[in-house]
């Protein structure tokens, strides 16, 4: 599952549900393939991301500093005031450390999401809990030991 990056055009990346260690051990590995090619232009979007803990901070921050040493970019959308991502950035002071696309943007300076060469997927953090054996969770959907 995921977006292949085309030549020229801008990659979405919608992450949704909890970005906590648990979806980061599934999703990291992912991730780091998509940063890994030189000059990526890479969008994150987290609105619909409803948890984000220190292990899903270090993530984007590992994917902004790979992105960058590659000559790439990298931004996020979905980052609104009352959202978990918001707050974290906020609280921990690195709201300025990332490029961050108002929604009216649309995603990308070209007014569409992935632009005409682009490519778009969703990884969904929910997922990750049913792909661990022995795993429970509480009737929010959060891994429970």
């Amino acid at each position: 599952m995921g977006p292949s990056s085309a030549p020229g055009g801008t990659t979405v990346l919608e992450l949704r549900g909890e970005l906590d260690i648990l979806a980061v051990s599934v999703l990291s590995d992912r991730l780091d393939e998509i940063t890994g090619t030189q000059g990526t232009d890479l969008v994150v979007d987290v609105r619909a991301v409803t948890f984000i803990d220190c292990a899903g901070l270090s993530l984007l921050s590992r994917a902004r500093y790979r992105t960058r040493q590659r000559g790439g970019r990298l931004r996020l959308t979905g980052v609104f005031g009352g959202g978990s991502v918001a707050r974290l950035l906020r609280m921990t002071g690195l709201t300025g450390s990332f490029e961050i696309l108002s929604d009216e943007t649309g995603g990308d300076d070209g007014g569409g999401a992935a632009g005409a060469s682009g490519s778009t997927a969703v990884m969904d953090t929910a997922a990750v809990t049913a792909a661990v054996p022995d795993t429970a969770t509480d009737a929010a959907g959060t891994a429970v030991a």
